[in-house]
């Protein structure tokens, strides 16, 4: 297979799995998703939509943020890991967006990716799920799976979403990136890949995926 007829076939596979592709994130607006995305590194969406409840509760606006102690929303996040540098981030990007932005989370990668705490894969779920401006997050799933599936040299997430953006349609960007993380969960856990049921990756998959597999 070439790499645009492996694109096809993982476009066409995944609409069948997964036709509808809900954010896993609980979120209510721009600034939520994006504090629940910084939340997320290191940390499973299951437990920050466990956690967001709680500081969302006190907290779901930056103007309300900055009334909080670093110290106050540290104890509440604190079972989603890294919670000293999570928290200090939320509190000084929450300073940033009334200083710069009357409050309002930027349409913008550039300006998203100078926030503190904010790195290129979490300004692109911003920008994929509360704007809908078409971007190609790469989180471990993504650049994994394109690995296995021979779609990416697998050097670094840069290089991988470059290439899913060479060989994916734009259109196609926002939906498809879930659902590779969908099939990534279900059928190819990164410790322990499920031969019987990573299909895709048995289709088209590189060699040494494959010997990964069996």
């Amino acid at each position: 297979m070439t790499k645009k007829e492996k694109a096809n076939y993982i476009i066409e596979e995944l609409e069948k799995l997964y036709p509808e592709t809900p954010v896993p994130l609980d979120h209510s607006d721009a600034f939520t998703l994006l504090i629940s995305v910084l939340l997320s590194a290191q940390c499973t969406d299951e437990r920050v939509n466990k956690i967001t409840p709680h500081l969302f509760a006190k907290a779901n606006n930056p103007f309300d943020m900055i009334t909080l102690q670093v110290e106050e929303i540290r104890a509440i996040i604190r079972p989603c890991g890294l919670s000293p540098r999570k928290s200090q981030a939320i509190y000084d990007l929450s300073h940033i967006l009334i200083n710069k932005y009357q409050g309002e989370v930027p349409a913008d990668m550039a300006l998203l990716e100078e926030l503190p705490g904010v790195g290129r894969k979490t300004a692109s779920v911003v920008m994929a799920q509360a704007f809908d401006v078409p971007a190609f997050p790469v989180d471990t799933h993504i650049h994994r799976l394109l690995t296995r599936w021979g779609m990416t040299s697998g050097k670094n997430v840069v290089a991988t979403e470059n290439d899913a953006k060479k060989y994916f349609p734009r259109e196609l960007w926002n939906k498809l990136h879930l659902q590779i993380i969908f099939y990534g969960r279900e059928y190819s856990p990164a410790r322990s890949p499920k031969a019987e049921k990573d299909y895709i990756t048995r289709t088209i998959g590189t060699k040494a995926a494959l010997i990964e597999l069996k």
